[in-house]
């Protein structure tokens, strides 16, 4: 998908960057205004971010929409809910990070969710970077408990795992 969008825009990099925002952040374009699912929000707030004016967001999204390759993927895209990460202490949830070598490698999920489940830690959510969209994919755990610190070794020997932080 972010090769698609890269190849479309990458003559324009300030575009490109505001076509970052949108997939980060879930936001769909639809006859040329941007959404939170069902919510509209103003091309000025994504400028804000992207450190660009509204008319630039405004030139990108008449790309995405006078693109027919760009257009369904943007029109489609949703946004995936809710992260507890941020306030998982607040609620006495655990938290792991995990930094894979390479994020293509199968089973880092599978395998680090059976050694928390193992050890009586139910999964609250479960969040995936997207390695094409994110310079340093992790694999976000919430669990229903705080991570005890000595699954942090058990959770190193997963083929393809780099890097464990628990909080």
């Amino acid at each position: 998908m972010w090769n698609t969008i890269k190849q479309h825009m990458e003559a324009h990099p300030e575009r490109l960057k505001i076509a970052r925002v949108l997939i980060e952040n879930g936001l769909s374009v639809r006859n040329g205004k941007i959404y939170l699912n069902d919510i509209e929000i103003p091309p000025v707030r994504v400028a804000r971010v992207a450190g660009f004016d509204r008319r630039t967001v405004k030139e990108t999204l008449n790309t995405i929409q006078n693109n027919q390759e760009l257009r369904p993927i943007f029109q489609d895209i949703r946004s995936a809910g809710h992260s507890l990460k941020e306030i998982a202490r607040h609620l006495n949830l655990g938290v792991v990070e995990i930094t894979p070598t390479d994020a293509r490698t199968p089973g880092i999920l599978a395998s680090s969710t059976q050694i928390l489940a193992k050890n009586g830690l139910s999964i609250r959510q479960a969040i995936v970077d997207d390695p094409e969209l994110s310079p340093e994919p992790k694999l976000t755990l919430i669990a229903e408990k705080k991570i005890p610190g000595e699954l942090i070794p058990q959770l190193l020997k997963v083929k393809g795992v780099a890097k464990v932080s628990v909080y």
